[in-house]
């Protein structure tokens, strides 16, 4: 993998994984434009690298809240941050019962599957537009919305939806407060991510070669520092309600996927 390939793909991850336009989408459309698909014994590692990336530049922007809610758990008392932290436990079971079970199926979807990833993005700009027009309100996250946010996460892992913009939508939709929305949806992705980092490093399938340490190094801090300022802006604009803006852009990348598989 080239330095530059490896710094666009970091921006990409960084971006995309905040902001609602599909992080998986837009690296399947990175790596077949750019010939990533060429090296497949880094790619996993590479991947691996820049999910953590984005998991340690959102613990950085919510470094507050996460404080807040270790101080909470080790009080031993059904409080706030107890209930905020199982909340964050069930909307993790839909994802980890789809990685768990039809990891071999998800994993379909991943192999350049273009016309997959334009019919989602297509699908994800149609969410965020409905999202935007919902009324603003000042509720929180319920047990049961935080298991229908979860469904939404589970049903993200395909390339081309959103799995920002399917959860905070879907949080939206249900009526929950759009700066809780985003809270929440950033915040119940970390151990999510962890998880799976953890899980592909322990599967014997990583492939490492020493030169490839510089290339991937530039990965991770562009992921990082892209992951940083996309996960801040990210929670004015749902705030702010500027998710159409997001939706066109969706539709109109979609497009052009549908009409790069056909005709490229």
């Amino acid at each position: 993998m080239e330095l530059i390939d490896a710094i666009i793909l970091g921006i990409i991850q960084g971006l995309t994984e905040f902001l609602p336009v599909s992080s998986s989408g837009h690296l399947e459309l990175g790596k077949a434009i750019l010939g990533a698909h060429a090296v497949p014994e880094e790619s996993l590692l590479f991947t691996v690298i820049l999910h953590f990336a984005t998991a340690l530049s959102t613990i950085v922007v919510f470094r507050k809240d996460i404080l807040e809610i270790f101080k909470g758990l080790f009080q031993f008392k059904w409080n706030e941050e107890t209930q905020f932290s199982l909340k964050i436990i069930i909307s993790m079971i839909p994802a980890a019962l789809v990685g768990i079970f039809l990891n071999d199926f998800i994993e379909v979807f991943f192999d350049g599957a273009i016309v997959i990833v334009g019919i989602m993005l297509i699908i994800t700009a149609f969410l965020l537009y409905l999202a935007d027009l919902a009324k603003t309100t000042e509720k929180g996250v319920s047990f049961r919305s935080a298991f229908v946010i979860g469904m939404a996460q589970a049903v993200a892992i395909l390339p081309g939806i959103s799995r920002s913009g399917a959860t905070i939508s879907a949080a939206v939709l249900l009526g929950v407060d759009k700066s809780k929305s985003a809270r929440f949806s950033f915040l119940m992705v970390v151990p999510l991510i962890l998880g799976k980092v953890t899980k592909d490093l322990m599967s014997g399938d990583i492939n490492f070669h020493g030169d490839q340490a510089v290339a991937m190094g530039a990965g991770f801090i562009a992921a990082f520092i892209a992951g940083l300022a996309a996960c801040t802006w990210m929670i004015k604009l749902v705030r702010q309600s500027k998710l159409t803006y997001f939706a066109i852009y969706c539709l109109v990348v979609g497009l052009i996927a549908l009409a790069w598989s056909i005709w490229g």
